[in-house]
Protein backbone atom coordinates (compact mmCIF):
# COMPACT_ATOMS: atom_id res chain seq x y z
CA UNK A 1 0.00 0.00 0.00
CA UNK A 2 1.61 3.17 -1.02
CA UNK A 3 0.90 6.11 1.30
CA UNK A 4 0.62 9.71 0.52
CA UNK A 5 0.57 13.11 2.02
CA UNK A 6 -1.09 16.00 0.53
CA UNK A 7 1.05 19.03 0.82
CA UNK A 8 -0.32 22.18 0.25
CA UNK A 9 1.50 25.27 -0.33
CA UNK A 10 0.85 28.88 -0.93
CA UNK A 11 2.26 31.40 -3.43
CA UNK A 12 4.80 31.98 -0.98
CA UNK A 13 6.31 28.78 -0.34
CA UNK A 14 6.06 28.05 -3.98
CA UNK A 15 8.40 31.01 -4.71
CA UNK A 16 10.79 30.45 -1.83
CA UNK A 17 11.75 27.05 -3.71
CA UNK A 18 12.44 28.23 -7.26
CA UNK A 19 14.58 30.77 -5.58
CA UNK A 20 16.42 28.92 -3.30
CA UNK A 21 16.07 26.09 -4.89
CA UNK A 22 16.15 25.83 -8.52
CA UNK A 23 13.43 23.28 -8.64
CA UNK A 24 10.28 22.28 -9.32
CA UNK A 25 7.85 22.21 -6.56
CA UNK A 26 7.29 19.28 -5.85
CA UNK A 27 11.01 18.23 -5.94
CA UNK A 28 11.62 20.96 -3.29
CA UNK A 29 9.00 19.65 -0.93
CA UNK A 30 10.68 15.91 -1.73
CA UNK A 31 13.90 17.85 -0.33
CA UNK A 32 12.62 19.53 2.92
CA UNK A 33 10.58 16.68 3.93
CA UNK A 34 13.84 14.52 3.24
CA UNK A 35 15.86 17.10 5.70
CA UNK A 36 12.65 17.23 7.98
CA UNK A 37 13.35 13.44 8.25
CA UNK A 38 16.88 13.63 8.88
CA UNK A 39 16.40 16.06 12.03
CA UNK A 40 14.31 13.76 13.42
CA UNK A 41 16.46 10.59 12.94
CA UNK A 42 19.31 13.22 14.70
CA UNK A 43 16.79 13.49 17.56
CA UNK A 44 17.19 17.45 16.97
CA UNK A 45 13.42 18.63 17.95
CA UNK A 46 12.11 20.06 15.32
CA UNK A 47 10.04 23.72 14.51
CA UNK A 48 6.63 22.81 16.11
CA UNK A 49 3.35 23.70 14.28
CA UNK A 50 2.07 27.10 15.43
CA UNK A 51 -1.10 26.64 16.66
CA UNK A 52 -2.70 29.33 14.95
CA UNK A 53 -2.37 26.98 12.06
CA UNK A 54 -4.72 24.17 13.88
CA UNK A 55 -7.67 27.30 14.55
CA UNK A 56 -6.93 29.23 11.00
CA UNK A 57 -9.71 28.90 7.84
CA UNK A 58 -7.42 27.18 4.83
CA UNK A 59 -6.70 29.29 2.40
CA UNK A 60 -6.61 28.41 -0.95
CA UNK A 61 -3.19 27.42 -1.61
CA UNK A 62 -1.68 27.62 -4.85
CA UNK A 63 -0.18 24.38 -5.29
CA UNK A 64 -1.42 21.20 -3.64
CA UNK A 65 0.33 18.14 -4.33
CA UNK A 66 -0.23 14.34 -3.47
CA UNK A 67 3.08 12.75 -2.74
CA UNK A 68 3.82 9.05 -2.28
CA UNK A 69 6.00 8.43 1.28
CA UNK A 70 7.95 4.97 2.16
CA UNK A 71 6.95 3.47 4.99
CA UNK A 72 9.62 4.98 7.14
CA UNK A 73 8.66 8.51 6.04
CA UNK A 74 5.08 7.97 7.05
CA UNK A 75 5.55 6.49 10.20
CA UNK A 76 8.18 8.97 11.26
CA UNK A 77 5.91 12.02 10.39
CA UNK A 78 2.50 10.08 11.76
CA UNK A 79 4.70 9.73 15.48
CA UNK A 80 5.59 13.23 14.69
CA UNK A 81 2.17 14.86 13.91
CA UNK A 82 0.97 12.42 17.10
CA UNK A 83 3.10 14.20 19.42
CA UNK A 84 2.57 17.52 17.73
CA UNK A 85 -1.56 17.12 17.60
CA UNK A 86 -1.95 18.15 13.92
CA UNK A 87 -2.16 15.96 10.68
CA UNK A 88 0.31 14.59 8.80
CA UNK A 89 -0.54 17.07 5.52
CA UNK A 90 -0.50 19.99 8.12
CA UNK A 91 3.29 18.79 9.51
CA UNK A 92 4.37 18.04 5.51
CA UNK A 93 3.30 21.81 4.71
CA UNK A 94 4.89 23.10 7.93
CA UNK A 95 8.24 21.37 7.10
CA UNK A 96 8.69 23.40 3.50
CA UNK A 97 8.44 26.51 5.04
CA UNK A 98 10.84 25.52 8.07
CA UNK A 99 13.29 24.92 5.41
CA UNK A 100 13.12 27.54 3.15
CA UNK A 101 13.50 29.55 6.57
CA UNK A 102 16.61 27.26 7.18
CA UNK A 103 17.85 28.41 3.86
CA UNK A 104 17.42 31.74 4.18
CA UNK A 105 18.87 31.73 6.88
CA UNK A 106 21.86 29.89 5.58
CA UNK A 107 22.23 32.18 2.66
CA UNK A 108 24.61 35.55 2.78
CA UNK A 109 23.07 39.10 2.09
CA UNK A 110 23.47 39.77 -1.19
CA UNK A 111 24.62 36.36 -2.40
CA UNK A 112 23.00 34.30 -5.65
CA UNK A 113 20.84 31.61 -4.94
CA UNK A 114 20.64 28.30 -6.07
Amino acid sequence: MVRTVKVALGTFACNGIETHLDADVAAGVRAALSDFIDRLEAGRSPVGVPGALWDAEPAEPAVALDLPLDERTWHLLAHEALRQGTTIDQLASHSVLVYLAELDRLTPPNSATA
